[in-house]
């Protein structure tokens, strides 16, 4: 008896340091040469030619003539467009554990809702995260272009945690931001999205189910819990398509494509799907090409990362795993059409 009590002992506190280990908040500060998909950013188009393609994805672009004019600042200049990496997600288990930032654990003195996952009687299994937005616009801070006024112009900065926001646990203080969930919280909504999936795992996601987060789910409630967790990949790229959604809809991300993002920024409430692309940073940086949808022809396009929407089951496979490999951090590219000035003409001289 005295074996059994010890061995039942010794196994109580192996697995109470499982437990207190798988807590433990681990990260990478993700390296730019090794860890970004430079890849991304293609297709880059200068005045209506495609000047790098790389078999990457891409949405239309303004047509008609190739140069552009802008008002303010008064210029003259070509179309521009390519796929900006302007920021980066953490999806996280424990409150205040900074993914991107190395896996360091904030202690701001008070406590945050932490992650779970349980499965409901006869029902899918459901989660919950926290979810870290950074602004990284990394062509600009490392200087791979000098002195564009395509790029944004800012320094990389940790700008949201979900961890402050009460709306991020709470699905009735999350209605003041959707009101419109009442009209999509029923079974033909819902099944509209079986579309949006095929849609975003051929191309790009549909702009028309805007409710729909592709192949991941209900972008609803824009918070997060997950109604219908699969896997936590699944999981962290439904959230992801939440955060930016839940940016543009309280107006602190706004569009740069399009004919009205040639000439700067413009509030777009509902996020447009099809502007982004992202792939995966931790825990396993997503930079070895995996074949995508169809291209033209019967040739599959090797690429590194995906529209929104997108099934996991053509990239996710392998990236999470115990211990180290259930919390993420995602690269997000953004769409960018741009005038740039070729001549000012405010002072008749190319624009500083």
């Amino acid at each position: 008896m005295k074996f059994v009590h010890k061995a039942l002992t010794t196994l109580s506190v192996v697995l109470a340091c499982i437990t207190a280990q798988a807590a433990t908040c681990k990260g990478k500060f993700a390296n730019p040469i090794t860890d970004i998909c430079w890849s991304c950013i293609f297709p880059i188009r200068i005045g209506g030619a495609t000047l790098i393609s790389s078999g990457q994805e891409d949405t239309q672009n303004p047509g008609g003539n190739p140069l552009c004019y802008c008002k303010n600042p008064p210029k003259i200049g070509m179309k521009v467009s390519f796929w900006e990496p302007v920021r980066r997600v953490d999806v996280v288990r424990e409150p205040f554990c900074m993914v991107s930032l190395g896996g360091i654990k904030l202690n701001p003195g008070f406590d945050a809702p932490e992650a779970k996952q349980e499965r409901r009687d006869g029902g899918d299994q459901s989660s919950f995260y926290q979810v870290h937005w950074y602004i990284d616009p990394i062509m600009y801070y490392i200087q791979v272009v000098l002195d564009s006024g395509c790029l944004e112009n800012t320094g990389f900065d940790l700008a949201y945690l979900t961890e402050l926001d009460p709306m991020w646990k709470d699905d009735e203080l999350t209605r003041i931001l959707n009101p419109d969930v009442y009209l999509f919280a029923n079974l033909p909504a819902r099944a509209a999205c079986a579309a949006d999936c095929v849609a975003a795992s051929a191309g790009f996601p549909n702009n028309l189910f805007y409710w729909c987060a592709g192949c991941q789910g209900s972008m609803y409630p824009l918070n997060g819990n997950v109604g219908a967790h699969v896997g936590g990949v699944q999981a962290s790229s439904l959230l992801l398509q939440r955060i930016i959604g839940k940016m543009h809809r309280e107006g602190l991300m706004w569009g740069a494509h399009g004919n009205d993002g040639l000439c700067g920024y413009y509030p777009i409430p509902i996020m447009d799907k099809t502007a982004y692309k992202y792939h995966m940073l931790y825990p396993i940086p997503q930079t070895s090409k995996t074949p995508g949808p169809p291209g033209t022809g019967k040739t599959l396009v090797s690429r590194c990362c995906q529209p929104l929407g997108r099934t996991t089951a053509l990239w996710g496979s392998g990236r999470e795993f115990p211990y180290k490999g259930e919390d993420f951090a995602y690269q997000i590219f953004r769409k960018r059409n741009c005038c740039q000035g070729a001549l000012s003409i405010a002072d008749g001289v190319p624009p500083r």
